[in-house]
């Protein structure tokens, strides 16, 4: 069952036990990256819409990646892709509709990259039962596989789970983060989650 927690105001104990000391500069950050990854998305003027929601995602990937130094942080290379991680923490920003929709309601596509599963599998929260049940998708030495950790993204670091709504023209509507469990049928289980206060989109 989700746990839903709320940082506006004073930083709780979730943010501060995952990221320490730089709890209240992400709380800050993040809002801002995400408006900023949106308003360069509509400088670029792209005419098709449906680069946008893996973009935006990417920019911010690489623009929390390009901040966490500044914090005196790491930034892990996985298969040419930067992520941030904050106290063994790893970010993964994953936008989840085009349109606001309950963070309950979020769910993989069924198209997303190996990587981001094995991902989701080896760095998130175990299942209750400690094996993840297996459906007719995966033989089981394709499952082993999924489960593993990245090495290059520390075996022991924990994922924080970074979701949003947004569309090309209202902006960024949401944003949540926390603890999620990736299940069977591509749904997450939040064990935590917090919203976090959405920017004012920067000026062009």
């Amino acid at each position: 069952m989700s746990v839903l927690g709320s940082n506006r105001g004073e930083l709780s104990n979730w943010a501060v036990k995952r990221f320490g000391r730089n709890a209240g500069r992400l709380v800050e950050t993040i809002p801002e990256q995400l408006a900023r990854a949106h308003a360069v998305h509509l400088t670029a003027r792209l005419k098709r819409r449906s680069p946008y929601g893996s973009t935006l995602a990417e920019a911010v990937r690489e623009n929390l990646a390009d901040t966490v130094p500044e914090l005196g942080e790491a930034v892990r290379d996985l298969r040419g892709y930067e992520y941030a991680v904050i106290n063994d923490h790893a970010l993964f920003p994953f936008k989840y509709a085009n349109r606001l929709k309950p963070l309950e309601r979020a769910r993989l596509a069924a198209d997303a990259s190996p990587t981001r599963r094995r991902m989701l599998l080896g760095h998130g929260p175990e299942p209750e039962d400690g094996l993840f049940p297996l459906d007719d998708e995966y033989t089981t030495e394709e499952y082993e596989g999924l489960r593993e950790t990245f090495e290059a993204l520390g075996a022991s670091t924990k994922l924080v789970c970074l979701f949003f709504t947004a569309d090309p023209e209202g902006g960024i509507h949401v944003i949540h983060w926390g603890d999620a469990r990736l299940e069977p049928d591509r749904t997450f289980t939040w064990l935590y989650s917090e919203q976090l206060r959405v920017a004012t989109q920067p000026l062009e």
